[in-house]
């Protein structure tokens, strides 16, 4: 079993072994593709931490930008506005570690002021060139995402070669350049970008061949949550994909990856758990996620 440690802010670390891990995604945004994520104030974000935090959540990831197929940047301003106050609060009450989902450096400097503990760049470090300095002078974990252009016109028309190995490449030459700007290979995840740039049979040749990327010995996140790939497969609205991305995430789970960001964090760390119990012959001991450093 690999274990990986991964240092955090204030003396703690993030542990990734065999246990699922899930990432509970908080948008600040009148516009994310799932109308149920969207939350439009510091309240309504607040009590979905609390919720998701009491539900299983090992980390939470908070975006005041939406990243959905045809969307538009919002200001530098705006997304300040959206995500600061909500990682200050959330910080304000738990050790639980945050992400904060944004392409811009200084977005990511104020959130790790505010609290945060980890980047999660889904602009793979190339959006902004600012990104991997910032992670390297902070020391902070990072996750670099393969995603091919622009959200906007990323659904247009993506073709491949061969997918998984294009993705696997792309995200390997990212963390290099990652490490050559100073960022420690052991605070690097990496994100196969599934629904950006991609199209179904893309999607599923990443997911069926996801253990070439785990084979790469950086720990692996998936987001699959009601994506439009699961709606292609079930024929269901994006409302109706929880039964789909329950599907997606203990197959991934099974590929090795081992961080999953979603919308439902109670059904997920219920349908992995009992995956890995079926899998054990027995129900895993249970186990914090985060641990001081020694």
């Amino acid at each position: 079993m690999i274990r990986h440690e991964i240092p955090l802010p204030r003396g703690r670390r993030l542990v990734i072994d065999d246990r699922p891990l899930v990432m509970g995604i908080i948008n600040v945004t009148p516009d994310s593709f799932y109308p149920g994520s969207r939350r439009r104030s510091c309240v309504e974000a607040l009590d979905t931490a609390r919720a998701m935090s009491a539900a299983g959540a090992a980390l939470i990831d908070v975006g005041g930008e939406s990243t959905r197929p045809g969307s538009e940047s919002v200001s530098l301003d705006e997304e300040l506005e959206r995500v600061v106050p909500v990682i200050e609060a959330v910080r304000g009450e738990s050790d639980l570690p945050i992400s904060v989902d944004t392409r811009k450096a200084a977005v990511a400097a104020a959130a790790l002021d505010a609290g945060a503990d980890i980047v999660n760049d889904i602009g793979g470090l190339r959006h902004d060139l600012e990104m991997a300095p910032l992670v390297s002078a902070r020391g902070v974990p990072v996750v670099i995402m393969h995603m091919l252009g622009e959200p906007r016109t990323m659904q247009v028309a993506p073709l491949y070669g061969d997918c998984p190995a294009e993705v696997r490449d792309f995200l390997l030459e990212a963390a290099a350049r990652a490490q050559g700007a100073g960022i420690a290979r052991g605070n690097i995840i990496l994100d196969p970008g599934i629904g950006f740039g991609k199209r179904l049979e893309d999607n599923l040749a990443i997911l069926h061949r996801l253990e070439e990327l785990v084979a790469t010995g950086f720990p692996v996140l998936v987001g699959l949550s009601r994506k439009a790939f699961v709606g292609a497969i079930t024929g269901k609205h994006v409302e109706g994909r929880l039964a789909g991305s329950l599907g997606a995430a203990c197959a991934a789970y099974l590929k090795g990856a081992r961080i999953f960001r979603v919308h439902d964090v109670a059904e997920t760390v219920d349908a992995l758990a009992v995956l890995r119990s079926s899998l054990a012959g027995a129900a895993p001991e249970p186990a914090e996620s985060v641990e001081r450093a020694r």
